[in-house]
């Protein structure tokens, strides 16, 4: 079994989860990790699961206003650079049938609207893909991390049910 998790990551709390969620699929699957600046714009089709995520930025996926808008807001040069998740979604292509699962980042605040990972789950349904889990988000305390502490175990977690979804039960 092979899995791709692809993602998009501005100061590098996705690039994190996207690790996190690889370890947990590790343990049943083989995997790889890809920016998504350094994805192929089709899938192969001995891939058996493709998980993407990114950052929520003005309640959905990033878009070119709002990844220039993330370098103003640090020092240090961003994860991604260039076309995001939303572009590279625009442009895939994928066997039909595709078992597929998205996260995103966010704030941790409540009632905030909006998510990459639930916007990311339609573009994926869209192109006829086959969702194995709901979209799932992690959260960060601010705008630029860190990481609300124990979510990086969580998408451990996650990625050890996402290979469970797609791995045969033995006889």
């Amino acid at each position: 079994m092979r899995a791709v998790v692809l993602y998009e990551s501005m100061f590098g709390n996705t690039r994190d989860v996207a690790t996190a969620i690889s370890q947990g699929l590790g343990v049943e699957v083989d995997v790889e990790v890809v920016e998504v600046s350094q994805a192929p714009s089709s899938v192969d089709s001995n891939v058996d699961l493709l998980v993407v995520g990114g950052p929520t930025h003005a309640f959905g996926m990033s878009r070119d206003s709002t990844r220039t808008s993330a370098t103003e807001k640090t020092d240090e040069e961003l994860v991604s650079l260039g076309a995001g998740l939303r572009e590279w979604l625009a442009a895939a292509w994928m066997p039909p049938s595709t078992a597929v699962a998205a996260f995103d980042t966010r704030v941790a605040k409540p009632r905030v609207p909006g998510s990459a990972a639930a916007a990311a789950h339609r573009r994926l349904r869209r192109l006829g893909a086959r969702p194995v889990a709901p979209a799932e988000s992690f959260y960060v305390e601010d705008m630029t991390g860190p990481l609300i502490v124990g979510e990086l175990d969580r998408a451990r977690r996650w990625g050890e049910q996402l290979a469970a979804e797609i791995t045969p039960a033995p006889a």
